[in-house]
């Protein structure tokens, strides 16, 4: 079994795969990204999905560079963690609190917004109250969301949230002083340009309630 795998920029490719828990009717697409970073001596993983055992061309890429950090963006993408750190000895950080049942073995290092992790990573702040902790990829002038945006159907989105003018896309807009080149989201098209981002923040949100 081969999983997509695409380069981005040098040091910095993902994988992509079906979520085996999409379901017909779900607001999300059934393919999901997840991201390496090779960044001042490390190899970081970015909410790593795990690919089938028999997808030897992501496995053998990681075996090649064994990741020494894992970061997780949002609480319900813990998914993996626990079989990449046993699998690696990588160093774990994440979100400091998770829904009922979704915590890891795998005891992580909490990530803050303006945190420096692993990688000269640092971690941004979405406005969404600590749902999400987006990562800026200074080497390779990226940012990295979990779902805070989305790309369906290929073009690029934030995600509705109740806070959206008030705090959501001013924390966005706020980014806009990052000197990025790529924004890589997990869902949909995961690789979109600084021009796709600005546009984003002007078109209507993906998922908003009916009446919100």
């Amino acid at each position: 079994m081969s999983v997509e795998i695409r380069d981005i920029a040098p040091g910095l490719w993902l994988w992509r795969q079906p979520h085996w828990e999409w379901r017909e009717g779900d607001d999300w697409e059934p393919e999901v990204s997840s991201f390496v970073v090779e960044s001042q001596g490390d190899t970081v993983l970015l909410d790593p999905l795990a690919p089938h055992p028999s997808a030897r061309n992501v496995w053998s890429r990681l075996d090649a560079a064994p990741p020494t950090a894992i970061v997780i963006l949002k609480a319900d993408h813990v998914r993996d963690i626990d079989p990449f750190v046993h699998w690696y000895g990588a160093t774990a950080y994440g979100p400091w609190r998770f829904e009922r049942g979704d915590a890891p073995r795998t005891e992580l290092t909490p990530v803050l917004p303006g945190d420096h992790l692993p990688g000269g990573l640092r971690a941004l702040y979405d406005g969404r109250g600590l749902g999400e902790t987006p990562v800026y990829l200074p080497e390779q002038r990226a940012l990295v969301f979990a779902d805070g945006m989305m790309a369906p159907g290929g073009l690029l989105r934030v995600y509705w949230s109740p806070i959206l003018e008030q705090a959501t896309l001013p924390a966005l807009h706020a980014m806009l002083d990052l000197p990025f080149e790529y924004v890589l989201v997990s869902h949909g098209q995961p690789v979109h340009g600084r021009a796709d981002f600005e546009a984003a923040l002007e078109r209507e949100p993906w998922s908003r309630p009916t009446g919100a």
